[in-house]
């Protein structure tokens, strides 16, 4: 975490013009610089974090309740004055609140190992191994700087307790035990029209006006029974509310959405020799992502500052456009663009503005624009929640945990052979959309105490063993994180901002809304041009994507 320091000690920043200044090393940001560098823009990288990420960050056990439980203010600029421009203050409102903390056992244990965890901030996070975040880190050249593994298995949780495989294959649909005979032919059907439709050499089609309908409408109107339409709905499409319930559905799938997600679902599974199933995870945690970005941004001459806050914008007197922004120790740095991390306000009203000062400009950092909260979940175990599994990702469908679940719940488990924790210790992920925090907070509680023991008294030692339905030994927690985190989503204006981690498990929509904001900023260059081959692709497959086996 950032110390505190005397704004005066701050070096200074030289050159001091720049085509574009960002605040923050979130992925979006990070993104932006690395293409922005890569279209020979002159860009400064800040971060007033000790660490790349920022909401997108891995952090050291103690780090992370830092984080969560002690947000640094921005420190007091030096004062300086100047009659061109009017000196607007930033104002650090963090994105996370309700922020709750369980340690239920082995705290010595988690302090003494501290630096052995990697724990992501916006989590749970994987890649599908088609999707559009492998093709820009190919594309970008930063795939050069990650390594990945599989997830080993994925997973819904039904209603009875039970986990069930997610099928990914032919061959895996014909193994599950937990499927009929009736639901594998069913299943097997299904995905051979999808297949059918997709290749442009059949003529058996998915009709247009079947298209345009809801996703669940044509699953049933395919016959396939409730559970097969869950596994697709939620643990295939990654659907996050209640399909069956059209008075609380925001956001209903369309046939075409839900066969593209199929499509790369389908597409992901296998795509790479090691790493057999759908999903990918960086070894080192999801902070690896920005932090491939930033440095493939250095290569292109991009300057990074840590630990370096900037405490207020200055703007011209007369015409309230943008020059620069001032660091705590008051230099003052100037750029044509400006990009502010989503955690960045303005307060409203300026009070120290002049009487005539067009503040119209800037009312839209005022007012960001939240669309909803995610809550997320973190806990720590010592053993799998599934035997002989270390890495896998579970959905818990809506009404999967009680009848007024009204949104799906996804979780991902990461062991120690991802560099994440110690040997011997898993962390699971949670993570849902919600109205608000009382509601979010319950449904995560559901999903943890239906796969793992919350000791009660505040030690483990009186439990000597619980049981599932399934008679397996459910992992017991030793330390726990629960919090609230607003959505707030990207706009391009005067003065840019980015989006916080979204509830989605993949990054897809995160970096379509990077990339929208850098053709909005540079309509006339390209997002990344492609990239030369790294110089020494020995340890890496034919894809460019090295994969730990």
């Amino acid at each position: 975490m950032s110390e505190s320091q005397d704004p005066l000690s701050y070096p200074p920043i030289d050159p001091v013009n720049f085509d574009l200044i960002i605040v923050g090393t979130g992925l979006s940001e990070s993104v932006v610089a690395a293409a922005a560098s890569a279209a020979g823009k002159t860009i400064l990288h800040l971060d007033p974090n000790s660490f790349y990420g920022s909401h997108f960050a891995s952090l050291s056990f103690l780090d992370f309740t830092s984080y969560l439980t002690s947000p640094n203010p921005l420190p007091t600029a030096v004062t300086t004055t100047d009659s061109e421009d009017v000196v607007v203050d930033l104002l650090h409102q963090p994105i996370c609140s309700d922020v709750e903390i369980s340690c239920y056992d082995e705290y010595s244990f988690l302090c003494e190992n501290s630096r052995k965890f990697n724990i992501d901030l916006g989590g749970p996070r994987a890649l599908f191994s088609a999707d559009r975040t492998i093709d820009l880190l190919l594309k970008s050249g930063a795939a050069q700087y990650l390594e990945f593994k599989g997830i080993d298995e994925s997973f819904v949780y039904e209603p009875n307790g039970g986990l069930a495989n997610v099928p990914d294959s032919r061959g895996a649909i014909f193994r599950d035990k937990k499927l009929s005979l009736k639901e594998k032919n069913q299943l097997m059907r299904f995905f051979k029209l999808v297949q059918q439709h997709l290749d442009d050499n059949q003529e058996e089609k998915i009709s247009e006006e079947d298209m345009e309908i809801p996703f669940v409408n044509f699953l049933e109107k395919m016959k396939l029974p409730p559970k097969i339409k869950s596994i697709l709905l939620y643990a295939i499409a990654l659907v996050d509310y209640d399909q069956d319930s059209n008075e609380v559905c925001k956001d209903l799938l369309k046939t075409k959405v839900g066969i593209d997600c199929l499509a790369q679902y389908s597409s992901s599974v296998g795509r790479f020799p090691n790493a057999p199933g759908a999903l990918l995870y960086p070894i080192y945690g999801e902070g690896e992502l920005p932090q491939a970005f930033c440095r493939r941004a250095a290569v292109k001459g991009c300057i990074y500052v840590l630990r370096m806050p900037v405490v207020s914008l200055f703007m011209d007197k007369a015409t309230g456009l943008y020059k620069g922004v001032r660091l705590a120790s008051g230099q003052d740095l100037y750029s044509q663009q400006l990009i502010l991390d989503p955690s960045f306000t303005i307060p409203s009203p300026l009070s120290l503005s002049p009487r005539d000062f067009p503040c119209e400009r800037l009312q839209m950092l005022s007012q960001r624009d939240i669309k909803g909260m995610v809550a997320r979940g973190i806990c720590i175990t010592r053993s799998s929640i599934k035997p002989d599994v270390s890495n896998c990702s579970v959905v818990y469908p809506p009404r999967s945990l009680y009848p007024d679940q009204m949104t799906s719940i996804k979780s991902l488990q990461i062991g120690s052979n991802l560099a994440v924790c110690p040997e011997g210790t898993f962390i699971l992920y949670f993570s849902t959309l919600c109205n608000n925090a009382d509601e979010g907070k319950n449904l995560l509680k559901a999903a943890m105490n239906a796969l793992l023991t919350l000791p009660v008294s505040g030690n483990t030692e009186s439990i000597s063993s619980v049981q599932s339905d399934s008679e397996d030994t459910k992992p017991i927690v030793l330390w726990s994180a629960l919090y609230i985190q607003k959505l707030i989503v990207s706009n391009f204006e005067l003065i840019s901002s980015t989006s916080t981690p979204d509830g989605n498990l993949n990054y897809n929509d995160l970096l379509h809304a990077a990339e929208e904001l850098f053709r909005q900023m540079y309509p006339n260059e390209e997002f990344f041009p492609k990239a030369t081959p790294p110089e020494d692709p020995t340890d890496e497959d034919d894809n460019g994507l090295t994969l730990d086996s």
